[in-house]
Protein backbone atom coordinates (compact mmCIF):
# COMPACT_ATOMS: atom_id res chain seq x y z
CA UNK A 1 0.00 0.00 0.00
CA UNK A 2 1.48 3.64 -1.29
CA UNK A 3 1.30 6.10 1.80
CA UNK A 4 -1.14 9.03 0.83
CA UNK A 5 -1.02 12.37 2.77
CA UNK A 6 -2.37 15.46 2.57
CA UNK A 7 -0.49 18.96 2.06
CA UNK A 8 -1.52 21.99 3.27
CA UNK A 9 1.71 24.49 2.89
CA UNK A 10 2.40 27.78 4.35
CA UNK A 11 4.13 30.21 2.50
CA UNK A 12 6.24 31.64 5.00
CA UNK A 13 9.15 29.10 3.88
CA UNK A 14 11.97 29.94 1.63
CA UNK A 15 13.04 27.28 -0.75
CA UNK A 16 16.98 28.92 -1.50
CA UNK A 17 17.46 26.92 -4.06
CA UNK A 18 14.67 28.06 -5.96
CA UNK A 19 15.70 32.02 -5.67
CA UNK A 20 17.96 31.43 -8.21
CA UNK A 21 16.70 29.56 -11.13
CA UNK A 22 13.76 30.74 -14.08
CA UNK A 23 10.64 29.19 -13.92
CA UNK A 24 10.30 28.72 -10.32
CA UNK A 25 7.54 29.99 -7.87
CA UNK A 26 6.57 28.99 -4.15
CA UNK A 27 3.06 27.93 -4.11
CA UNK A 28 0.26 29.05 -3.17
CA UNK A 29 -1.51 27.92 0.39
CA UNK A 30 -3.48 25.09 -0.73
CA UNK A 31 -3.91 20.95 0.16
CA UNK A 32 -2.97 18.22 -2.35
CA UNK A 33 -3.41 14.39 -2.09
CA UNK A 34 -0.27 12.21 -3.06
CA UNK A 35 0.51 8.43 -2.81
CA UNK A 36 4.16 7.69 -2.40
CA UNK A 37 6.43 4.94 -1.00
CA UNK A 38 8.71 7.90 0.73
CA UNK A 39 5.70 7.46 3.79
CA UNK A 40 5.15 4.00 3.57
CA UNK A 41 5.26 2.45 7.16
CA UNK A 42 4.75 6.03 8.83
CA UNK A 43 1.71 6.78 11.22
CA UNK A 44 -0.56 9.89 10.01
CA UNK A 45 1.24 11.83 12.66
CA UNK A 46 4.47 11.13 11.73
CA UNK A 47 4.03 11.64 8.21
CA UNK A 48 2.61 15.44 8.72
CA UNK A 49 5.68 16.26 10.88
CA UNK A 50 8.15 15.01 7.74
CA UNK A 51 5.66 17.04 5.10
CA UNK A 52 6.01 19.73 7.36
CA UNK A 53 9.50 20.04 7.61
CA UNK A 54 9.38 20.70 3.38
CA UNK A 55 8.76 23.56 1.40
CA UNK A 56 6.64 23.24 -1.57
CA UNK A 57 7.45 24.63 -4.92
CA UNK A 58 5.94 25.11 -8.38
CA UNK A 59 8.62 24.71 -11.53
CA UNK A 60 7.52 25.23 -15.13
CA UNK A 61 7.21 23.33 -18.17
CA UNK A 62 11.47 22.42 -18.52
CA UNK A 63 12.99 23.57 -15.99
CA UNK A 64 15.93 21.76 -14.82
CA UNK A 65 15.52 21.20 -11.00
CA UNK A 66 19.10 19.44 -10.18
CA UNK A 67 22.30 19.68 -12.47
CA UNK A 68 24.19 16.45 -13.23
CA UNK A 69 27.23 17.04 -10.60
CA UNK A 70 25.71 19.56 -8.56
CA UNK A 71 26.09 19.39 -4.56
CA UNK A 72 23.45 16.52 -3.63
CA UNK A 73 21.56 19.38 -0.72
CA UNK A 74 17.94 18.58 -1.48
CA UNK A 75 15.52 15.79 -1.89
CA UNK A 76 12.60 16.21 -4.25
CA UNK A 77 9.54 14.24 -3.83
CA UNK A 78 7.22 15.17 -7.47
CA UNK A 79 3.49 15.72 -6.12
CA UNK A 80 1.81 17.08 -9.23
CA UNK A 81 2.78 17.19 -13.01
CA UNK A 82 5.89 14.43 -14.49
CA UNK A 83 9.63 14.58 -14.52
CA UNK A 84 12.72 12.95 -16.27
CA UNK A 85 16.13 12.03 -15.03
CA UNK A 86 18.86 13.16 -17.83
CA UNK A 87 22.56 12.58 -18.56
CA UNK A 88 24.89 14.59 -20.21
CA UNK A 89 27.92 12.94 -21.64
CA UNK A 90 31.48 15.17 -22.16
CA UNK A 91 30.63 15.55 -25.76
CA UNK A 92 27.65 17.42 -24.56
CA UNK A 93 25.16 15.21 -25.63
CA UNK A 94 21.63 14.62 -23.44
CA UNK A 95 20.48 11.44 -22.72
CA UNK A 96 17.43 11.23 -21.17
CA UNK A 97 16.95 8.49 -18.69
CA UNK A 98 13.98 7.37 -16.17
CA UNK A 99 10.90 8.98 -16.51
CA UNK A 100 8.92 10.25 -13.02
CA UNK A 101 5.16 10.65 -11.59
CA UNK A 102 3.52 11.60 -8.57
CA UNK A 103 4.71 10.25 -5.42
CA UNK A 104 8.06 9.44 -6.88
CA UNK A 105 11.36 10.80 -5.50
CA UNK A 106 14.72 12.05 -6.90
CA UNK A 107 17.89 13.27 -5.30
CA UNK A 108 17.81 10.54 -2.80
CA UNK A 109 21.69 10.50 -2.51
CA UNK A 110 20.58 13.67 -0.07
CA UNK A 111 20.28 11.42 2.75
CA UNK A 112 24.01 10.08 2.52
CA UNK A 113 26.04 10.54 5.86
CA UNK A 114 29.02 11.50 3.55
CA UNK A 115 28.24 14.77 1.36
CA UNK A 116 27.80 14.22 -2.60
CA UNK A 117 26.50 15.54 -5.69
CA UNK A 118 23.73 14.44 -7.96
CA UNK A 119 25.27 11.53 -10.53
CA UNK A 120 22.25 12.77 -12.76
CA UNK A 121 20.34 15.79 -13.56
CA UNK A 122 16.41 15.94 -13.70
CA UNK A 123 13.63 18.02 -15.42
CA UNK A 124 10.29 19.02 -15.34
CA UNK A 125 8.73 18.18 -18.45
CA UNK A 126 5.57 20.10 -17.59
CA UNK A 127 4.62 22.33 -14.60
CA UNK A 128 5.27 20.19 -11.89
CA UNK A 129 5.03 20.26 -8.00
CA UNK A 130 7.54 18.75 -5.75
CA UNK A 131 8.19 18.97 -1.97
CA UNK A 132 11.67 19.62 -1.24
CA UNK A 133 13.54 19.07 2.26
CA UNK A 134 17.07 20.40 2.79
CA UNK A 135 19.36 17.36 3.51
CA UNK A 136 20.01 18.52 7.00
CA UNK A 137 16.27 18.15 7.69
CA UNK A 138 15.27 15.27 5.56
CA UNK A 139 18.68 13.34 7.42
CA UNK A 140 17.02 14.50 10.82
CA UNK A 141 13.95 13.24 9.91
CA UNK A 142 15.46 10.08 8.91
CA UNK A 143 17.50 9.51 11.96
CA UNK A 144 13.92 10.33 14.04
CA UNK A 145 12.05 7.95 12.20
CA UNK A 146 14.32 5.04 9.98
CA UNK A 147 11.38 4.04 8.06
CA UNK A 148 12.04 6.75 5.56
CA UNK A 149 15.68 5.75 4.87
CA UNK A 150 14.47 2.45 4.88
CA UNK A 151 11.89 3.02 1.95
CA UNK A 152 14.59 5.69 -0.11
CA UNK A 153 17.01 2.34 0.08
CA UNK A 154 13.79 -0.01 -1.91
CA UNK A 155 12.91 3.30 -4.16
CA UNK A 156 16.37 2.96 -4.91
CA UNK A 157 16.72 -0.40 -5.87
CA UNK A 158 13.45 -0.73 -8.04
CA UNK A 159 15.77 1.83 -9.97
CA UNK A 160 18.18 -0.23 -10.56
CA UNK A 161 15.88 -2.77 -11.68
CA UNK A 162 14.93 -0.58 -14.08
CA UNK A 163 18.37 0.19 -15.20
CA UNK A 164 18.84 -3.45 -15.46
CA UNK A 165 15.91 -4.34 -18.01
CA UNK A 166 16.62 -1.08 -19.86
CA UNK A 167 20.44 -2.94 -20.49
CA UNK A 168 19.11 -6.32 -21.08
CA UNK A 169 16.70 -5.03 -23.77
CA UNK A 170 19.70 -2.96 -25.10
CA UNK A 171 21.69 -5.84 -26.23
CA UNK A 172 18.99 -8.63 -26.29
CA UNK A 173 16.15 -6.86 -28.01
CA UNK A 174 15.59 -5.27 -31.70
CA UNK A 175 15.53 -1.37 -32.26
CA UNK A 176 11.34 -1.71 -32.29
CA UNK A 177 11.03 -4.18 -29.74
CA UNK A 178 12.61 -1.22 -27.18
CA UNK A 179 11.35 1.72 -29.29
CA UNK A 180 7.59 -0.24 -28.10
CA UNK A 181 8.60 -1.00 -25.06
CA UNK A 182 9.09 2.28 -24.28
CA UNK A 183 6.40 3.97 -24.98
CA UNK A 184 4.44 1.36 -23.43
CA UNK A 185 6.41 1.97 -20.36
CA UNK A 186 6.09 5.83 -20.74
CA UNK A 187 2.08 5.49 -21.15
CA UNK A 188 1.79 3.27 -17.78
CA UNK A 189 3.75 5.44 -16.15
CA UNK A 190 2.91 9.24 -16.97
CA UNK A 191 0.67 9.04 -19.76
CA UNK A 192 -2.82 10.82 -18.90
CA UNK A 193 -6.25 8.92 -20.07
CA UNK A 194 -8.08 10.72 -22.97
CA UNK A 195 -10.77 10.07 -25.02
CA UNK A 196 -9.70 6.92 -27.33
CA UNK A 197 -6.67 6.36 -25.49
CA UNK A 198 -3.53 7.03 -22.92
CA UNK A 199 -2.21 10.93 -24.14
CA UNK A 200 2.20 11.44 -23.88
CA UNK A 201 3.66 14.56 -24.22
CA UNK A 202 6.84 13.56 -25.95
CA UNK A 203 8.63 14.18 -29.38
CA UNK A 204 10.25 11.80 -31.73
CA UNK A 205 13.72 12.65 -30.47
CA UNK A 206 12.75 12.20 -26.60
CA UNK A 207 11.31 8.58 -27.69
CA UNK A 208 14.26 7.73 -29.86
CA UNK A 209 16.64 8.85 -27.15
CA UNK A 210 15.27 7.19 -24.20
CA UNK A 211 15.10 3.66 -26.23
CA UNK A 212 18.58 4.67 -27.71
CA UNK A 213 17.58 4.47 -31.50
CA UNK A 214 18.15 7.14 -34.41
CA UNK A 215 15.42 9.56 -34.26
CA UNK A 216 15.14 8.43 -38.10
CA UNK A 217 14.11 4.66 -36.62
CA UNK A 218 11.62 6.11 -34.20
CA UNK A 219 10.12 8.42 -36.70
CA UNK A 220 9.83 5.40 -39.26
CA UNK A 221 8.15 3.37 -36.54
CA UNK A 222 5.60 5.87 -35.28
CA UNK A 223 4.63 6.25 -38.40
CA UNK A 224 4.29 2.61 -39.27
CA UNK A 225 2.29 2.56 -35.88
CA UNK A 226 0.18 5.54 -36.97
CA UNK A 227 -0.83 3.79 -40.19
CA UNK A 228 -2.05 0.53 -38.33
CA UNK A 229 -4.28 2.97 -36.06
CA UNK A 230 -2.08 2.00 -32.47
CA UNK A 231 -1.63 5.43 -31.91
CA UNK A 232 -1.82 8.82 -33.25
CA UNK A 233 1.13 11.12 -33.51
CA UNK A 234 1.05 15.15 -33.17
CA UNK A 235 3.36 17.82 -32.85
CA UNK A 236 4.72 16.91 -29.31
CA UNK A 237 2.31 14.38 -28.81
CA UNK A 238 1.39 11.13 -28.70
CA UNK A 239 -2.08 9.10 -28.26
CA UNK A 240 -1.66 5.56 -27.65
CA UNK A 241 -4.72 3.34 -27.90
CA UNK A 242 -3.51 -0.04 -26.90
CA UNK A 243 -0.07 -0.68 -25.17
CA UNK A 244 -1.20 -4.30 -25.37
CA UNK A 245 -1.73 -4.43 -29.05
CA UNK A 246 1.36 -2.55 -29.23
CA UNK A 247 3.61 -4.78 -27.34
CA UNK A 248 1.86 -7.80 -29.74
CA UNK A 249 2.51 -6.15 -32.74
CA UNK A 250 6.31 -6.19 -31.73
CA UNK A 251 6.73 -9.20 -30.00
Amino acid sequence: MLKQFVVAEPMSRVFALGQRMSGVTAVTPSTATIKTRLLEGLTKVECEEVIRGASHRWFAADCVVTNQEDPADYLFLLTKGSARHFFMTPEGRKILLLWLRPGEIFGGIALSVVPSVYLAGTEVSRGSRVAVWHRSKIRELANRYPMLLDNTLAIASDYFRWFIAAHVALVCEGAQQRLAGVLASLASGIGRNVTGGIKLELTNEQLANAANVSVFTASRFISRWQRDKILRKTRGTIVLYSPERLRQQCS
